[in-house]
């Protein structure tokens, strides 16, 4: 049934509503990506099998009112290192690390018998922590965007609607005018998400004063930094949210037409997107005079193939246009010239789904979280050597301490901290000094860091900071379009010069290159991700160039994970000369003779180990 007016949805939201209270009990088994690949997706039809086969669920439809259980596939709920999830309500249970075997037990005791499973929950220092929100992991977050992921139906336009998903859409087409809505978001302070930080309400207001035969709006979710999955379960677990807030974008600034680009190696998203579309169109929120109103908007999913540069904004654009993926000199801003060359409102997903929850509650509430020149909340994907991995929600101005921590439960083995790589390639690393800073985007820039994308990568004592801008320098070196000299050949040079430190071949000459090679890639590349290319080299020489002068004075690898620089000796006190580490050596790099302490051949040794644990006699070791 289409929903012509705003009376109607009234009627459909208050009909979804009841009907959902009638679902005595919920079950929702995440849906996101990394439960589905641990095998969540099995766990869902196991329980659905198992509770039609004792005749208790009612077939729930929101579009009628009867009495059942309600069997859902969420979004990710966030905890990723404890998944699958299964989150019983209303009890609010949150079995974790659940496997199909355990699903009869889930029925017969929680279901039927109400009665909670202890070993299926969340226990730590000996502790059982019967309900999700109390699981400190949780407790510690402050959950706007990712309101919904975890807790509602993430294929469903009922409950969406249900649960208050687009009232803001219809507040603004019912209350506010376009520049009430851009004055809105603009008092609201939201910055972009997607790692500019600049201000979305600035870029609506522009785009509404520009006269065109047509307006775009375009969200950017080409989420392609290392660790990074913020956006990606965003439109696994909450498409409607994204789809709402480019809505009300359009009514703002008078667009007629929306693009979602999204990579196509996120197919859940892409799934999930083209049902809430379709969904949407189905019963009037998307096409021609929504709601009855003049606003006529529709929205286009494009595929993108997977290059880190369509990030960017003109690159992005080329590649909706069936042009190569590659960044334009701007003479003029998207604002004013954009996609087809028509002014444009490019935000990402994030950004687009704190829209609704400004409308809805004001400008006013939405400043009440994080710092007065970064409000509101940021979306971070937590990995890396840390207990507690997963999707987390902080407000702006958060402490590295407050994320790793508390919400993260420290790190793995007890281990010492290291740093933090922020912001994905175009970040930089973050060190035990900044552990207390608060995390906003002005606070990150003047160490030499961003918020990106909000990818987080943790790291113990024992990673190589080498390595790890290496790492970061080979991603973005592959992943440069090639269009602009600075960003090809120079992070082609850099990459070369970090392979020669680990190598055991650099010389001090090659500090002074890396800096050099950095400050002109930064302001001579064309694009922001070329200009970005160098930060985590930077940031790594600035903060560990004590490391890179191991690697190149002394020859060493301080945390032994460089495999060239490894040193590899055979004590002679206590080599028995049995022979077996020289019989197993792959390249015949140790010599000797039976009974006598046997020798490693240094130019021949190509430090794999393989002799180290193989000794008996614990004889050879690294030094």
């Amino acid at each position: 049934m289409v929903i012509s007016s705003f009376e109607d949805f009234r009627k459909k939201q208050s009909l979804y509503q009841k009907s959902l209270e009638k679902q005595y009990k919920k079950v929702i088994v995440c849906g996101g990506t990394g439960c589905v690949a641990n095998g969540s997706i099995k766990i869902f039809n196991e329980l659905k099998r198992l509770i039609e086969e004792k005749g208790i669920l009612a077939d729930v439809d929101l579009e009628k009112e009867h009495e059942g259980i309600g069997m859902k596939k969420s979004g990710c709920h966030g905890f990723c290192e404890k998944g699958p999830l299964v989150r019983i309500e209303p009890e609010k249970y949150l079995y974790v690390q659940v496997k199909v075997e355990d699903c009869e037990e889930i029925v017969n005791e929680t279901l039927i018998n109400n009665r909670p499973i202890e070993r299926l929950m969340y226990h730590f220092n000996g502790k059982v922590y019967k309900t999700q929100e109390s699981i400190p992991f949780y407790e510690k977050q402050t959950r706007l965007v990712l309101e919904h992921c975890g807790h509602i139906d993430a294929e469903s336009v009922q409950e969406y609607i249900a649960n208050g998903g687009y009232s803001a859409l219809v507040k603004a087409l019912e209350e506010m005018t376009p520049e009430e809505v851009c004055d809105e978001i603009l008092h609201s302070r939201l910055r972009g998400r997607g790692g500019g930080g600049y201000p979305t309400g600035n870029k609506w207001k522009q785009v509404s004063s520009f006269k065109s035969d047509m307006k775009y709006v375009v969200c950017n979710g080409d989420e392609g930094d290392p660790g990074a999955f913020m956006d990606r379960s965003i439109m696994e677990g909450d498409p409607h949210s994204v789809i709402e807030g480019m809505i009300i974008a359009a009514y703002a600034t008078g667009a007629k037409e929306g693009y979602i680009y999204v990579r196509a190696e996120y197919p859940l998203a892409v799934e999930r997107l083209t049902k809430a579309i379709e969904e949407a169109r189905k019963i009037g929120l998307l096409g021609k005079n929504i709601l009855g109103t003049d606003l006529s908007f529709d929205i286009h999913i494009n595929k993108g193939a997977g290059a880190f540069v369509c990030g960017e904004g003109s690159a992005l654009m080329a590649s909706i246009e069936g042009e190569r993926g590659m960044p334009r000199v701007k003479a003029k801003r998207t604002v004013e010239e954009g996609l087809w060359g028509k002014p444009t409102v490019m935000n990402n997903v994030e950004t687009f789904a704190n829209v609704r929850k400004i409308i809805m509650n004001g400008s006013d509430w939405y400043r009440r979280y994080g710092t007065e020149k970064s409000p509101g909340t940021k979306a971070f994907a937590l990995t890396g050597n840390v207990k507690n991995t997963g999707l987390i929600e902080v407000p702006m101005g958060a402490t590295l301490r407050e994320i790793i921590f508390d919400i993260g439960g420290g790190i793995t083995g007890d281990k010492k901290f290291k740093a933090v790589q922020i912001g994905g390639p175009s970040g930089g690393c973050l060190t035990e000094e900044h552990l207390d800073m608060p995390l906003d985007f002005d606070s990150l820039t003047g160490v030499g860091a961003m918020i990106g994308s909000g990818g987080m990568v943790v790291m113990d004592e024992d990673t190589c900071m080498v390595s790890v801008a290496r790492f970061f320098m080979n991603f973005t070196q592959n992943e440069s379009c090639g269009k602009c000299i600075p960003c090809r050949e120079g992070t082609k040079r850099m990459l070369q010069i970090l392979d020669k430190i680990i190598e055991g071949k650099g010389e001090m000459r090659d500090l002074d290159l890396l800096e050099e090679l950095a400050d002109t890639i930064t302001n001579t590349s064309l694009c922001g991700l070329g200009k970005t290319a160098a930060n985590p080299v930077v940031s790594s020489l600035k903060y560990f160039r004590d490391e890179y002068i191991a690697h190149v004075v002394d020859k060493r690898c301080p945390t032994r994970t460089c495999s060239k620089l490894r040193v590899i000796r055979i004590n002679p006190d206590l080599c028995r000369g049995c022979s077996k580490c020289s019989r197993i050596c792959p390249v015949g790099a140790i010599e000797g003779k039976i009974k006598e302490p046997f020798k490693i051949v240094e130019n021949k040794c190509i430090k794999c180990g393989s002799c180290i644990e193989s000794c008996a006699f614990s004889a050879i070791e690294e030094v």
